[in-house]
Parts: structure tokens; C-alpha cells; sequence
């Protein structure tokens, strides 16, 4: 098997589990112990996966936001939530952003109804959803594509926003620490910020899972979102600190 081959039956077996031994790749794949390690240190090296003791990880931590396609596997009854009582925060004829995130990504299904919009996006599944759509006027950012993140960001994606104005900007975050969001990558963080300097109303698309955690770049305050939607209640000290720092919360429960 070609390395490049074995690298991608890798990445696809993780997809799945999440984390592997060395011990199990080396067995499911017939390969050395030391031939593993390679395989590892080169996707480590392209940000696909983190080292950790005795294996590999794709599952996010403080410095590292998993593969897209492993995220969109995550929650997704929650998300789908989220995306369908977010929606009604748009309405025809207006200019809606959509960034990178696999949570805010999953409105893109919802906009035919609306047209006609324009949005402007940087996620490539956004992209090829809406690429076909009727009445949509689709923006699609340019830059560097990022196989990890599935989307466009950079100088150019950068330079688009700053000359670009919307209605509303939907947002997702890897992290909720206190009432501040955070995330791993400080290019994903930059097109972010500027996604919501473009927009005259802000919201933030989190599943349940994301407070509590943080991540290494502070991305903003929540209080800068008009509301932010999660999936489940917080517990009472995480809702307590949200609600003191005046942070629109709701709740969309599987009821809603």
C-alpha cells in the first residue's frame, strides 16, 4: 500500500473512532510499529491529527479543532436544531454570512425558502449546497483552501470581508469558556472576527458540548452576539456567569 493510501485509510479509520493505538493501525494496516510513527508525525505535521501517548487523536483539546468531516458527525440531531430555529432570524431579501463551522453550516439547507438572499460564505459545503439554488445570489470567499477546515481563509478571504456588508452573520465555536468563546486557530479566529464586523446582527450557533472547554485564541466576548443558541440547558454555574455578563441565551430543546 502507497503511504499516501495508507495515510488517507488512516484518517477515514479515525473518522470513525475518533483515537487509535499504535498498536491497533500497525495490526489493521500490516505495517511497523516505527512505519505508524511516520505516518502519524507526517499528518500531525499537516494538522490532520495530534499525537498522544501510545496513539493518535483527532478529537479536539485546547490547541487542536478536529477534521471538518469528523465534526460533522458530532451532534448532529442537536445541530440540525440549532440551524432550523436559527433560520428564522433571516428573512427574504437580505444578505446572510455563513462561516466555517459545522453547526452554522447546517442552515444553508434551510435558505430556499427565503429567497431571495445573498449569502456569503467561506464554508465549502455551504458552497456546494447552495451552488445550484435558485434565487440564491451566492458570495463565495476566496483564499487558501484548508482541507482540514473545508473552507477558504487567508489574505484574500480576508480582503472579501472587509469590503463585504450583511444582515446577519452565523456563527459556530469550538470553545465557551466563562462567557467568552475561543478557538484553536488564529486564521479561523481572524476571518471570524471580520465575518462579524461585517454583519449588523451577530449570532452564535454552539452545541451543548462546547461549554466548559476552551481553546487557545480568545475569538470574543458572547455578549457581541444578539443570542446565542445551544442545544441544552448549562449547568447552573455556567448559566449563572452567562446571564450576569448579559448574554442572550436560548435554549432550543428537542420539543422546540
Amino acid at each position: 500500500m502507497k503511504s499516501d493510501t495508507r495515510r488517507q485509510g488512516i484518517m477515514d479509520f479515525l473518522m470513525d473512532a475518533g483515537a487509535a493505538s499504535v498498536d491497533d493501525l500497525a495490526s489493521r494496516f500490516g505495517i511497523s510499529r516505527m512505519t505508524v510513527h511516520r505516518d502519524l508525525d507526517e499528518l500531525e505535521e499537516s494538522g490532520f491529527l495530534r499525537k498522544v501517548r501510545g496513539g493518535a487523536s483527532i478529537q479536539p483539546s485546547g490547541l487542536f479543532e478536529s477534521d471538518f468531516r469528523y465534526r460533522q458527525k458530532q451532534a448532529t440531531e442537536e445541530k440540525q436544531r440549532l440551524a432550523a430555529a436559527a433560520v428564522a432570524m433571516v428573512e427574504p431579501g437580505q444578505t446572510v454570512i455563513i462561516d466555517d463551522g459545522s453547526t452554522a453550516g447546517g442552515i444553508a439547507r434551510h435558505l430556499a425558502d427565503l429567497r431571495p438572499l445573498t449569502v456569503i460564505s467561506n464554508n465549502l459545503a455551504v458552497i456546494d449546497d447552495l451552488a445550484s439554488a435558485g434565487g440564491i445570489n451566492l458570495i463565495a470567499l476566496g483564499g487558501q483552501y484548508s482541507k482540514k477546515f473545508h473552507g477558504f481563509f487567508g489574505l484574500l478571504a480576508e480582503a472579501s470581508l472587509r469590503s463585504l456588508r450583511a444582515d446577519v452573520a452565523f456563527l459556530s465555536s469550538s470553545a465557551i469558556h466563562g462567557a467568552s468563546a475561543f478557538h484553536q486557530d488564529q486564521e479561523v479566529v481572524q476571518s471570524k472576527r471580520l465575518m462579524m464586523a461585517a454583519a449588523t446582527r451577530k449570532y452564535l450557533l454552539v452545541d451543548h458540548g462546547k461549554f466548559g472547554r476552551t481553546a487557545l485564541h480568545f475569538l470574543t466576548d458572547l455578549k457581541a452576539f444578539d443570542t446565542v443558541f445551544t442545544g441544552r440547558e448549562p449547568e447552573a454555574g455556567m448559566r449563572a456567569a452567562l446571564d450576569a455578563a448579559g448574554v442572550s441565551l436560548r435554549v432550543v430543546g428537542s420539543s422546540d
